[in-house]
This record gives structure tokens, sequence and C-alpha cells, in this order.
């Protein structure tokens, strides 16, 4: 299906969880999707039960696998205009009790913080070069807002993924792309590895979400993560920052890349 409102849509993470569910509505919907995952087979499985969807594997911890990402994506899906920063990974372990090689916290950093930021720098302007409406979604998390000490990690990162995205917003503010926090709260995924999956079942979640992810507002949570107690501290935080960022005077992206 081919209409004039077809969406260029990159999911890394796509392979199976919130990925995955998203991946799917957007082709429904018609649109051209490709997602990533690091496992050749379950990205095939995708292929084989999702006709249309189209794969890249690759590891996203590493920065040269992101920068063969967007090379990719210049060749193929050169008409990208939506960003999906999904891909995540979940170590279940308090401080206290956390003896893995410092590899393996580095890896949760990489995969949830440092490859987010990475394709953003590496796709967001070649996004804007396009000319047309585009977006960028990055998922956070309810651990975000409030820490979890049975995955401390993965909330410090994903409290960073938050901060980074409201200052991407300002950054992008008078172009014509958008950029929306999809907050999930806990959702029944394959996040933290077997035995460990609970929460609010995925496609509950993602039917609920998938229409809000139109650029119409800055944030999306479901359940706990839309409750008052969230979204006043968001705004609250919102208005403090657009006066600390008016005061800054720091620059936003060239007059050149708006269209």
């Amino acid at each position: 299906m081919t209409t004039p409102e077809t969406r260029s849509v990159l999911i890394t993470g796509g392979s199976a969880g919130i990925g995955l569910g998203l991946a799917r509505r957007y082709r429904r919907a018609g649109h051209r999707v490709l997602v990533t995952g690091r496992d050749p087979g379950r990205l095939a499985a995708v292929a084989a039960g999702e006709p249309g969807v189209e794969t890249f594997a690759g590891d996203l911890a590493d920065p040269t696998e992101r920068e063969r990402l967007a090379e990719h994506v210049r060749r193929v899906l050169p008409a990208l205009d939506v960003l999906v920063n999904n891909a995540g990974v979940q170590r279940r372990v308090g401080i206290a009790a956390d003896a893995a090689p410092w590899s393996e916290v580095q890896n949760e950093i990489d995969v949830l913080l440092s490859a987010p930021l990475h394709l953003t720098r590496l796709l967001v302007p070649m996004m804007l070069d396009r000319g047309g409406p585009a977006l960028v979604v990055n998922v956070s998390s309810g651990g975000a807002f409030v820490p979890q000490t049975f995955a401390p990690v993965y909330s410090a990162a994903k409290a960073a993924v938050h901060s980074y995205t409201v200052t991407l917003r300002e950054a992008l503010d008078g172009t014509r792309c958008q950029v929306v926090e999809l907050i999930p709260p806990a959702v029944a995924t394959g996040l933290a590895g077997p035995g460990a999956a609970h929460g609010a079942d995925p496609d509950e979640f993602c039917d609920a979400v998938f229409p809000l992810l139109d650029g119409s507002r800055p944030e999306v949570g479901f359940g706990p993560t839309a409750e008052p107690g969230i979204t006043a501290r968001i705004d609250a935080e919102r208005r403090a920052f657009l006066g600390s960022a008016a005061r800054a005077g720091v620059p936003g992206f060239a007059p050149a890349s708006r269209h």
C-alpha cells in the first residue's frame, strides 16, 4: 500500500517486544519499515511473519555497527522520516550485588544510551535535508523517573535518554522534525531475559500508544507513566527547562536545515 502519507520508518530493536509491536502497526498502516536486531535468526522470523518488513542485523552497542546501519539507511531507505530509538537490554542486578565484568555494564550503557545519541547524530541531518515532516521517537522508561533498584544501570541510562530527548526537541524547534518520548511502564517483553517478563500486555500497550506517536504530544505514556504524578513532574521540568534554555541562547539546527 502506498499513499501520500506513507512514512519510511527505522525501528531499532525491532525483532521482539515493543519494537516488533510498533513495526507491525506501522507496516499494517501501509508504511515502509526497517527493523534492526542482533540475532539474524529472529530477524528472519520477523521477515517471514511480517511480509514487507525489512531487516538489518547488527549490534548497536558497537559504534562501527551504528555507522554501518546509517550507511545502509542512506542506500536503501533514503526517504527515512521516522526514527524510533527502541533497542534495549536490561540487567536485573542491584548495585551491591553487581560483580559482572565492566564490559557487561558498558554494553548495557552503550545499547541504551550511546546508540540513540549516535544514531540521532548520524540520521537526523539526513531527515532534515529531505525537507518534509519527520519524527524521532525515543523510548525511555518509567524507570527514568522512578529508579528501579533491581535495574539501576538501566534506570540511569533511561533517565539520560529522557534528558537528551528534552534538549533534542529544543534543538529541533523550528524545523519540521518533531520529537516524542515514549515512556513505557513495565511491559511483559523479553527485555530482561527468560522468566523476568512482567507488566502490561505488549499488544495492549502498542495498540494504545501507536495512534499517539504522531508528533502532536511531546510525551506518550501508558498506565502508570501516564498518571498525574509523572505528567505533572514532566510539565514542571519543561517550564524550568524552557526558562533555562532561553537564557543559555544555545543555537539549534541551522536555519539552512529548516524547510
